[in-house]
């Protein structure tokens, strides 16, 4: 009689389980990411922990890139390929990117069946530099003088309007530098056209900063808006190498940071976290440098630093839901690594572990020369300062090795 009566209450129970588990497939989403590199990864990692989305698809053009090793299904093809985006579609509840490649003319024309954010009218103006700059001036916020140039002859007269250095810039797909030819004497204008031959271009006066800021920002679909506090960059060779949370800034540029990142996501539209780059001058005046329309290197500390990371802020934002804690709990420093100059093809990682490093490689098959393929945080767990932090950074360039694999 009571094993009757428990097999009774155990089947009620299960058919209830099944009824939870099929409204919880129901009401959650299958997410698309146009890219699958490490910012793709660590979003695929955070949107596991999510009830809220059932599924990853991303669109790389490397088989078996870094979010499809940590669980997401790919499709194998080019950021701006029209079909495979069409697919991406398809497959996906609403679609999202970790890259600003992809095709904002074709996002536009399915964003009417598809929920993609942030906006592909944000993406198209921040794909190109020069639109960028020029919707940021029309909306009063601060940028660098810049113009657009279309030949060696436009470049003379910018030469002669800005003065020198200049910054020649190719206006579409650059990123870590490359794109950039800092123009010290007019000497070098042949070399730097030739460089960019093809590409359009735009010119930019060159900016004395005293320190490189980043304010990492992020807005729901309902509009709200939430900053995590300003952090301070360290770039060698034009690529970020180092990040500090909290930048070393005063109290006023760090209001004025941060107030000048809620204004650019009031002005922008869609949904997502936005990294803002900006430079502070010698006399705290605060220009923006660019906008990334997605999740940020310099947003990284926050893996560790934060109660929300910046990647389960992203998709907290494109979902609707209420944006989570953006303040720094533990100061830290992040810090890249890149591929060593000396060699590229597949590598080992020489690491010596302690307890506040935490080390984050992007399970990327081969090491190329000054490619990120990975980074640490170093978190200041015993509130020892950032003196001790920087210390264990010169010590983490001496032990940290990578070699190459032996065949």
């Amino acid at each position: 009689m009571l094993l009757a009566i428990f097999k009774q209450f155990q089947s009620k129970n299960f058919a209830k389980l099944l009824v939870i588990q099929y409204l919880l497939n129901v009401m959650s989403k299958i997410l698309g990411i146009i890219g699958g590199g490490q910012l793709g990864m660590m979003l695929t990692e955070a949107a596991q922990n999510l009830d809220d989305i059932s599924k990853i698809i991303v669109l790389d053009p490397t088989e078996n890139c870094p979010a499809a090793k940590v669980g997401a299904q790919q499709i194998v093809a080019d950021f701006k390929d029209e079909d495979a985006i069409k697919k991406l579609s398809e497959l996906s509840d609403i679609i999202t990117y970790e890259i600003e490649s992809g095709n904002s003319d074709v996002l536009k024309k399915l964003e009417e069946n598809t929920e993609i954010n942030p906006s592909p009218d944000t993406l198209r103006i921040i794909q190109d530099k020069l639109l960028q700059k020029q919707f940021l001036q029309k909306n009063g916020i601060a940028v660098a003088e810049f113009e657009k140039i279309e030949n060696k002859e436009e470049l003379n007269q910018m030469i002669d309007k800005m003065g020198l250095p200049l910054l020649l810039k190719t206006r579409r797909d650059a990123y870590d530098g490359r794109g950039n030819y800092k123009i010290n004497s007019k000497s070098e204008i042949d070399d730097a056209l030739d460089l960019f031959s093809g590409k359009t271009l735009m010119v930019e006066k060159f900016v004395k900063f005293e320190k490189e800021v980043s304010v990492i920002a992020a807005r729901n679909t309902k509009g709200e808006i939430s900053t995590y506090p300003v952090v301070e960059n360290i770039h060698e060779n034009n690529i970020l190498r180092t990040t500090i949370a909290p930048g070393r800034v005063s109290e006023t540029v760090r209001k004025e940071a941060e107030k000048i990142a809620e204004k650019t996501m009031e002005v922008l539209h869609g949904a997502g976290v936005f990294g803002i780059e900006m430079f502070v001058t010698s006399d705290d005046e605060i220009l923006i440098n660019e906008i990334a329309p997605r999740v940020h290197n310099s947003g990284h500390h926050t893996l560790q630093s934060c109660s929300t990371s910046q990647f389960e802020q992203h998709l907290r934002a494109i979902l609707g839901m209420e944006l989570g804690d953006s303040s720094i709990k533990t100061p830290t420093i992040m810090y890249n690594i890149l591929g060593p100059k000396t060699f590229q093809g597949e590598y080992n990682v020489l690491f010596k572990k302690q307890d506040n490093i935490h080390l984050k490689m992007y399970g990327k098959l081969e090491s190329k020369p000054q490619r990120k393929i990975g980074h640490v945080n170093i978190v200041d767990v015993e509130n020892r300062g950032m003196d001790e932090l920087f210390k264990q950074v010169e010590d983490l360039k001496k032990n940290l090795v990578i070699e190459p694999k032996e065949s």
